[in-house]
């Protein structure tokens, strides 16, 4: 089976309409001077990478209502990369990442450039406010692009509403991923339930939910139809971040781009995290609360949380719930009024988002 993100070389299409809009807007930075130059070539990089999943269901949100190929829509789901971008900007300055889709993340790009030019101050510092700043741009510049691209201002209308709620909704899931860090920190476990709650507006609705949603509204689609959307949208999204989170400590990092058990040593409180803990017996709890979080954790302490996360049957329990996620989602879509060939591509899209592999 050929790339479902490929199909009416998607992917081509969105690369070429950010590598148009960030040519544009390297042109109107000129006037500021050559030294933004690292800054946008951290931004440009990291836009080079990426599934394009989040284009690819708000295009396909808008075929399936019906709507025909055309460049605009292809503009206007391009510009959700760049509100991803914003939002893996920021994260990474929030989680402490050392590197995103194997290179080292932007704010440890801009520290090494402060302290290879041997400027005063500090450079970590400096790295997380030029970190800051490229996520700020990218995040003005995704609204600019959807608002620039090229579909019909009636249209544009259609879909601002949901858009509008996407950021927000978003920002306020980032929110609750900060406070559950402190909250497990203070009360030393933390739940499923409020981890789950973290993935569903930090992750599911942005990542799946709300681009087909923009779709199918600039679509003009039928109520019931955007209802079929969020159906299957919602329960596919969760599953696609539950996938994230087993690779995150399962993965392999030739795939994910990011070394073996990062997220281990980021600390992040997921639910495979918050499952394990709450299976987990005394000598299981203390070795998670030794080793998780521990930047400088080794391989050993890797196989060691792994071998946790595995004993307690998290792991376990973490693949039954995205295959019945996975199956809700396939149910939704076989009970939707979905256009072709639409349907086809997002059944096939399933499989691309929650597959064993980044």
């Amino acid at each position: 089976m050929s790339n479902p993100l490929d199909a009416e070389e998607l992917r081509t299409r969105v690369q070429k309409a950010l590598n148009d809009h960030l040519s544009m807007q390297a042109r109107r930075l000129e006037d500021v001077g050559p030294d933004l130059g690292p800054l946008l070539e951290c931004i440009t990089d990291l836009l080079r990478g990426g599934k394009r999943l989040r284009p690819a269901f708000c295009y396909w949100g808008w075929r399936g209502a019906g709507a025909p190929d055309d460049e605009s829509i292809v503009n206007a789901a391009a510009a959700l990369e760049l509100f991803q971008a914003a939002a893996l900007l920021h994260d990474d300055v929030m989680d402490g990442s050392d590197t995103r889709r194997g290179l080292p993340a932007t704010h440890r790009r801009m520290a090494n450039l402060h302290r290879g030019n041997g400027w005063t101050g500090d450079g970590e510092r400096f790295g997380t406010s030029a970190a800051i700043l490229a996520g700020d741009l990218c995040l003005s510049w995704s609204d600019e692009m959807f608002s620039r691209s090229g579909l019909p201002p009636d249209t544009l209308a259609r879909g601002r509403d949901v858009y509008d709620l996407m950021r927000t909704q978003l920002m306020g899931g980032q929110y609750l991923d900060v406070l559950e860090q402190v909250l497990t920190e203070a009360d030393g476990g933390g739940t499923a339930e409020r981890a789950r709650r973290v993935i569903h507006f930090k992750s599911a609705k942005y990542t799946i939910e709300h681009p087909l949603l923009i779709g199918g509204a600039l679509a003009g689609a039928s109520p019931d139809l955007l209802a079929a959307y969020s159906a299957f949208g919602l329960p596919l999204g969760e599953a696609f971040q539950l996938r994230d989170d087993v690779l995150g400590v399962f993965g392999d990092p030739a795939e994910t781009g990011k070394p073996a058990g990062d997220d281990l040593r980021e600390g992040k409180r997921t639910v495979l995290v918050a499952l394990a803990l709450e299976a987990a017996s005394p000598a299981q709890a203390a070795s998670v609360g030794q080793h998780l979080g521990d930047p400088h954790l080794r391989a050993d302490g890797v196989a060691m949380l792994r071998q946790v996360i595995t004993d307690t049957g998290a792991l376990a329990a973490v693949e039954g719930l995205i295959t019945d996620l996975v199956a809700q989602s396939r149910d939704a879509l076989a009970h939707s009024d979905v256009a072709e060939p639409a349907r086809g591509v997002l059944a096939d899209l399933i499989h691309a988002a929650t597959a064993r592999h980044a």
